[in-house]
């Protein structure tokens, strides 16, 4: 569920490109007018501003914001600014560029296949080079199969799961981890790359049931690094993606200093898809609400606008 709020009277795309165009004019940005606008619009109203802007302006609204914003502000506008699947694809070939694996592998391993296979394409007609020449490119070993698997293999969306097929495989992962010397990745990579969320979910529960362990550790205990993340990543998100978002965003706040660029990332992409629910668990978890965090943790109109796209303070 989103937590993105758009005025119950909405002013036209025409308007609000005029009223930015305002904003930029003059001396100085008017910073606060453009968060205004821009954290309380929908992905299908933030393009048809950009498009009445080219008309009106004959210009591009991203390269304004670029030259008018700064620093943490303009990173989380500019992301804000593309749909869901354009976003994934300049959040991933980012991070390959500045060899950020980490976060590759957390956007690619929490995505459905569909969104898999959409942001691929965007990809593609974004960078002219195919998400897995990338993944090939910066990636290495076990990690590289499980990714290149990952995204390259179509799995069922649905719910229903297959009972005797969901013990076969908790007993395969058993034989191929805790129950020898050393470890079967193969085993691993197949069944986390093939299987649908809800099977490796019910998969998880057997193995806890039959072995009287988890199987997340099992994965941590087998595996190690980036691979390691990954399966911990795709796991966690067949059985609760908002419960492992709220975890990634509590890392990212907790200790000296903060990680913006993953509290950007993911707030960003998860707004107008399932930010509801990771704010629900941050606040069951860490018995402190998500926007509390976020304000004691930023400041200016950087925290303006991440506030505004997390909505009311629950």
């Amino acid at each position: 569920m989103s937590t993105l709020t758009v005025p119950p009277v909405l002013t036209s795309p025409r308007d609000d490109a005029m009223q930015l165009y305002r904003a930029f004019k003059g001396l100085g940005c008017d910073t606060a007018a453009v968060v205004n606008i821009l954290a309380h619009r929908d992905v299908t109203q933030r393009a048809l501003i950009q498009q009445e802007y080219r008309t009106m302006y004959s210009g591009d609204l991203l390269k304004r914001l670029e030259s008018e914003l700064t620093g943490k502000l303009e990173t989380a506008v500019l992301l804000w600014m593309y749909d869901p699947a354009g976003r994934d694809a300049i959040v991933v070939r980012q991070a390959f560029m500045e060899t950020y694996i980490q976060a590759a592998t957390e956007v690619i391993c929490s995505r459905t296949p569909s969104q898999i296979q959409t942001f691929k394409q965007h990809y593609y007609s974004k960078f002219g080079i195919h998400l897995e020449h990338d993944i090939e490119k910066h990636t290495s070993g076990d990690h590289k199969k499980l990714l290149l698997k990952y995204v390259g293999t179509p799995r069922y969306e649905g719910f229903e799961v297959d009972r005797i097929a969901v013990e076969q495989d908790a007993k395969a992962l058993f034989k191929a981890g805790e129950k020898r010397l050393g470890t079967d990745e193969k085993t691993f990579i197949k069944i986390f790359s093939e299987r649908s969320r809800a099977h490796l979910a019910a998969v998880d529960s057997a193995y806890h049931n039959m072995y009287g362990s988890s199987l997340k550790k099992a994965v941590k205990s087998e595996t190690s690094g980036h691979f390691e993340h990954g399966l911990v990543t795709i796991l966690l998100c067949s059985q609760n993606p908002a419960k492992y978002f709220a975890k990634v965003l509590r890392k990212a706040m907790k200790g000296l200093g903060t990680n913006d660029t993953t509290l950007i990332r993911v707030i960003v992409t998860r707004t107008e898809i399932d930010m509801q629910y990771i704010k629900a668990e941050y606040r069951n978890k860490y018995k402190k609400t998500l926007n509390d965090a976020v304000h004691s943790e930023t400041s200016g109109h950087y925290r303006t606008f991440l506030l505004s796209l997390l909505g009311p303070n629950q």
